[in-house]
């Protein structure tokens, strides 16, 4: 059964930055290979969602940065929203397995409504699913979110490196 999409919500980034948020540069946090492997797998299992696909998702959002911030707000290893993060049950979007799992629980979301077309999959995950269902459920025309596609898709086409 298909989720009814005739009501989504996509949060807007705040104007301004959430007080815990800084501007100042914050030291890149990375799991060693072996933990993050684990995580990836653990997740993985737990969500029924590819850990090749966890992997190739947190490699182009943030390198494995479990400190990452991006200018719109993202944060973590997988660059989730605040509101997302929080919907879909991270309490603290930095904690590693809290942020892979709210991730992954987005991406199967995700899936659910584009009948697991990883492709729109992943246009949504970047742009958000507002704008591919606007887009009539095609990729958005927008060149970051055509790029991201591309990128996490041919990361997908590779093995997930040894020493991860």
């Amino acid at each position: 059964m298909s989720p009814d999409t005739s009501n989504i919500v996509v949060a807007a980034p705040s104007a301004t930055p959430a007080p815990a948020l800084s501007r100042e540069p914050v030291a890149a946090v990375k799991l060693a290979a072996p933990q993050m492997r684990q995580l990836l797998e653990s997740v993985a299992v737990r969500s029924a969602v590819s850990s090749d696909l966890l992997h190739a998702v947190i490699a182009a959002e943030s390198n494995f940065n479990a400190r990452a911030v991006s200018p719109k707000g993202a944060l973590g290893l997988m660059q989730l929203m605040p509101a997302t993060a929080k919907r879909f049950g991270a309490a603290d979007p930095f904690d590693p397995e809290q942020n892979i799992a709210a991730g992954a629980s987005y991406l199967k979301w995700l899936m659910a409504i584009f009948r697991d077309d990883i492709e729109l999959v992943l246009a949504a995950y970047n742009a958000g699913e507002q704008a591919v269902i606007k887009a009539g459920h095609k990729i958005p025309p927008y060149p970051e979110t055509q790029a991201y596609v591309k990128k996490v898709m041919a990361s997908l086409r590779r093995p997930v490196p040894a020493n991860l």
